[in-house]
Formats: structure tokens, sequence, C-alpha cells
């Protein structure tokens, strides 16, 4: 039987790892869970992504980030959190999801997809990347359909269209053109998203204003064919050759998992869960909330530089809570 732990943190991505590091400094018993490889969220980033924070604002328990640039790329990220990992030793399962948690006696039981676990206390901190928006049009669940880029190279050469103006978005249509892909690009609002990086939105306005990559503004897809795809443009319908589609539209947060275990939410559009903002705990005594969730709805609020201080509050929270 597994022992009664501290504090079991589910996520495993740069905010969950910050507070697997006050766990350990306060010698908490401490567990990390991550459904995915660590870090997953960065990993699933696209190959060449470079963020808008400088290192050190990524920086998380107080150890340095060295970067090639001023603006690190998602392969320094990666290594930058795996050492981080190696060099604390801290304790993680990685490839696990968690299934269910129940609060009975004060103490939580969490159920994963590999075995059980009992805590005192819960940090969720389990980001906003993996449930993507969907178009919810025909045709959108057919294999040339994605909400994930990685790569340019494989699509060299296709008639590729991509959805949004995000920097997701823009850095896909913007990499795929280069690598020969024909690009069209699909936007919801009248002009590229002012949140794009300020070095890299010239270059796809310039794109568009020479015509190498076609744009419809104001404009949405209506279907998805096999060979095709039908824009809904301020025009009318307009009908273009199509091999890939790549749907940029953003993710959200599992608020749906909150909601099982009781964490209330907001009646509001933005679904912002209940968490006391000095030491994060939510509405459930000794569940916490850490990172992006904490937004609900508003993802664009919350990134790694403004969170890394939620690990602190919420382990002072816990240490003082049991008189450690």
């Amino acid at each position: 039987m597994n022992p009664v732990m501290d504090v079991i943190i589910i996520g495993g991505g740069p905010i969950g790892l910050a507070c697997a590091l006050e766990a350990k400094r306060n010698k908490l018993h401490y567990l990390v869970i991550e459904k995915g490889p660590l870090v997953n969220s960065l990993y699933n980033y696209p190959d060449n992504m470079t963020f808008f924070s400088t290192s050190e604002k990524l920086e998380i328990g107080g150890v340095p980030f060295v970067s090639n640039n001023i603006k690190p790329t998602r392969n320094e990220s990666l290594e930058y959190y795996r050492r981080v990992t190696v060099a604390n030793e801290l304790k993680l399962h990685l490839f696990e999801e968690v299934k269910t948690l129940v609060k009975e006696n004060g103490q939580f039981t969490i159920q994963t997809t590999k075995t059980n676990y009992t805590a005192r206390n819960v940090i969720m901190a389990t980001g906003f990347y993996d449930l993507p928006f969907l178009l919810n049009v025909p045709g959108e669940d057919l294999p040339k359909v994605t909400h994930y880029y990685k790569d340019p190279h494989f699509y060299a050469f296709q008639k590729v269209l991509v959805v949004g103006a995000s920097n997701s978005a823009v850095d896909a249509a913007l990499e795929t053109f280069r690598k020969g892909a024909d690009v069209t690009i699909v936007v919801r609002e009248k002009e590229i998203g002012e949140r794009v990086k300020y070095w890299v939105r010239p270059d796809i306005v310039n794109r568009i204003s020479e015509g190498s990559i076609k744009a419809f503004f104001n404009s949405t897809v209506a279907s998805i064919h096999e060979k095709t795809v039908d824009i809904s443009t301020p025009e009318g319908l307009i009908t273009i050759d199509n091999d890939w589609v790549i749907a940029m539209t953003g993710y959200q947060p599992n608020l749906a998992f909150l909601e099982r275990i009781g964490v209330e939410l907001s009646d509001d559009t933005i679904r912002k869960p209940n968490y006391n903002a000095d030491t994060h705990e939510s509405n459930i005594k000794g569940i916490y909330l850490a990172g992006v969730i904490c937004g609900g709805m508003n993802t664009h609020s919350l990134f790694i530089e403004n969170s890394r201080e939620h690990a602190v509050k919420i382990i002072d929270n816990i240490v003082s809570n049991q008189g450690c």
C-alpha cells in the first residue's frame, strides 16, 4: 500500500515542477504525476518555436536558464527543465493519467491509469494545451486536419490551409510557406492578431500584402473535404483546393475535471475557478490551483513568468497548515 503523501502535484509542466522544487525544499513527501512526457505542453510546441519571454522569466526555483539568445527556443527550454528535474532529483511519474480524485476523511484518493495514491493535499497544475478548440464543421475529423503543428518539412509542395491569427498560426503559415507550401490563411478577425510576436507580425503582414500567402479575413471555415475546403467570406462561400488543414484555433484547460472533483467555477464565460489569491487554495480545502488553470478560459492572462510565484504561496500554506 502506498504511504500517505503530503502533496500530489498533477501536471509536470514548468509550474508543476516549480511546486515540486518548493515541496522538496520544505521536506514534504510529494509526487508529480504527468499524463505525457516531461513538460508535455512545451514538447508539443512547434519544433522551431522561439519564446516571447526572455530566458530569465522562464526560470523556476532560482535555477539559472542560460540560452544562446535573449529569447530561448523550444529545444532550449526542454533541455533546461529536464536538467532542473535531474539536478534536483525531482520525484515524478510520467505517462500516467489521473482518472479520479475523491476526498474522504480529510485525505484525497487519486486513481490513475496505473495505480492509486493517497495524499493530504493536491495541486492542480494541468495547464491548457491538451484540449483544442474545435472548428465544429463537417470534415474536421478527416486525417488531413490537425490542431497541432510541429515541423514545416512535412508540408513541402502541398496546399495548406492555416486557420487562426495567433502566434502558432502565423508561425505555421510562414514556416510552411518557406518550405514550398502553397499557403492560405483564414482569420476570423479583420487582421492578424496584435498579440503576435512583434518581430514576426511584419513578416506575415508583408507576405500577405505581396500575395505570397493568401489570406481571407472576417472569414471562417464552412466545411472540409478530401481535396477542397469551403470558406465563408464577406463575399460569399469560396472553395479552394487543399491537401492539409492546420487549425490553430487555440486550446482550453480541462475545466470539466475541476467540476467533477467539486471545484466551483464562475457563471460567466470565463469560468474562472474559485480559489484564494493569497494561498491558491480552492473552495475544497486541500486542493490548490497553480498556473494557467487559475484563469479559467482566460488563458492569455497567466504565463510561466507570472505563475512561478504560485508554487511558493501554495507550499507555504501547506507547510503552515501542517505545522511543519
